[in-house]
């Protein structure tokens, strides 16, 4: 019995092998949620010296050191819209605008800037409104009339008050569309731009049709990249309402956004959607009939815009000065800017293959630029300021194409010479409206500050 017992314990170690238990795997811990990530020094250094740029641009716009402190042509004709405002109230304003059409249909007079340019108007009476009260005006030939004038005051408070805002919008235009490390550069370089200084010291409209312009070019990039954001299309028509409210040369920002619209099939900005164009018609459509409903109906919306584009075509001063070639802009630019103007040029031959971002830029300059440059008498630098942001980023990129050749040193050599050309433009601020006192930014006044001639 035990010889068998053995003999199958034998035959069982034989035939089948041993399987030695599995410990159990100890539990493992659940993983710990991961934390959200800090900004990289490197974001924060952007973010930092953007914010140092702009404290620094805000303080050329606002603290008063132009040369002339008078009271230019255009400054006057705002001045007298808001003392009517004043007077008749915004229910009223209908009434105002059959003033200046008996007014302009007198063949002796003069053309005269229309009501219509609401938004600088309104926004200027609620200044006024809200600082002054009813506070009357006070009479021209008052010693410091410039300085002590309700109206007029109001007027250059919201224009200093959109030439900081249009800082500000084309800072964030330049990250949106080029990123965080190309915003710093180009914010720099707005920042010091001679045109948007001289537009936040005096009582300009310019400056606030900048600041919608810029707007609306960004909010077009957004809504390409972004499809059917309900924000931005909102964002987008409110825009273009305000831009067409503001000023007549809204239609030509109108016509180089629908440029860049119809050329996105080929140049792949982004996707373009039934609702963007459904805003795109909205907005500036809203515009129009609030534009209407002002005015007091068709008829006199048309007047209006009849009356002023026949009579500028007699104006005198338009004759003598805003006229000449299509590249007018190009001469006016060089005297005012050279530096960025050729920076950009290069820009233009450096950075538009294969960057579809200042390929955006460049056609949207050269869309407008194709109208503007044919409008007989009536070509001037002011105009030429919505074009500012797209030049300036042309002019940092091209400047750090060149500073690739100094290796290790390219981003010092960038912020130098980005430094340089600030420091450069703030100069020729000074040399044109401080030490020439300029006002009118006409080629003969360019040329004479610049004592080509004398």
């Amino acid at each position: 019995m035990g010889s068998c017992l053995a003999k199958h314990i034998l035959v069982m170690i034989q035939t089948a092998r041993m399987k030695l238990a599995v410990p159990p795997e100890p539990e493992t811990p659940p993983p710990a949620s991961a934390p959200e990530p800090a900004p990289t020094p490197s974001n924060c250094a952007y973010w930092i010296i953007a914010a140092l740029i702009l404290a620094v641009g805000l303080f050329l716009r606002i603290v008063p050191w132009a040369g002339f402190n008078g009271t230019g042509f255009d400054e006057a004709l705002y001045r007298d819209n808001v003392i009517k405002l004043d007077k008749a109230g915004l229910f009223n304003y209908p009434v105002i605008c059959q003033l200046y059409l008996q007014d302009q249909r007198k063949p002796d007079v003069i053309t005269k800037l229309p009501p219509t340019r609401f938004f600088y108007i309104y926004a200027s009476w609620m200044w006024k409104r809200l600082e002054f009260g009813d506070a009357p005006p006070i009479p021209a030939r008052t010693e410091q009339f410039a300085q002590r004038d309700p109206a007029l005051l109001s007027l250059h408070r919201v224009a200093c008050l959109f030439s900081c805002l249009g800082l500000i919008v084309s800072g964030v235009a330049a990250w949106r569309i080029l990123g965080l490390r190309a915003m710093p550069a180009v914010l720099a370089l707005m920042a010091f731009s001679p045109l948007q200084i001289h537009f936040a010291q005096h009582a300009l409209i310019d400056g606030v049709f900048t600041f919608w312009a810029v707007l609306n070019l960004w909010l077009l990039w957004e809504n390409l990249q972004r499809p059917n954001s309900r924000g931005f299309l909102t964002a987008f028509a409110l825009g273009l309402a305000g831009m067409v409210i503001t000023k007549e040369n809204s239609f030509f920002v109108y016509i180089a956004l629908c440029g860049l619209v119809a050329v996105n099939r080929w140049a792949k900005f982004g996707h373009v959607t039934k609702r963007l164009l459904i805003a795109g018609i909205a907005g500036p459509a809203l515009g129009v009939i609030a534009l209407v409903l002002l005015a007091g109906g068709p008829q006199p919306f048309w007047d209006i815009y009849h009356l002023l584009v026949s009579k500028a075509q007699t104006l005198d001063y338009a004759i003598k000065t805003g006229d000449g070639p299509w590249y007018r802009y190009l001469v006016d630019l060089l005297l005012i800017s050279p530096l960025i103007l050729v920076l950009a040029i290069g820009g233009v031959f450096s950075q538009v293959r294969g960057h579809r971002a200042y390929v955006y830029l460049v056609a949207f300059v050269g869309f407008s630029y194709a109208i503007m440059c044919n409008i007989r008498y009536g070509m001037n630098l002011r105009y030429a300021s919505i074009w500012d942001l797209p030049l300036r980023a042309l002019a940092s990129a091209q400047v750090s194409a060149i500073a690739l050749r100094f290796g290790k040193w390219q981003s010092v050599t960038v912020a130098a010479a980005i430094a340089a050309l600030c420091v450069y433009d703030l100069r020729q601020y000074s040399l044109f409206f401080v030490d020439n006192r300029l006002y009118e930014l006409v080629t003969g006044g360019l040329l004479w500050s610049l004592k080509i001639l004398k």
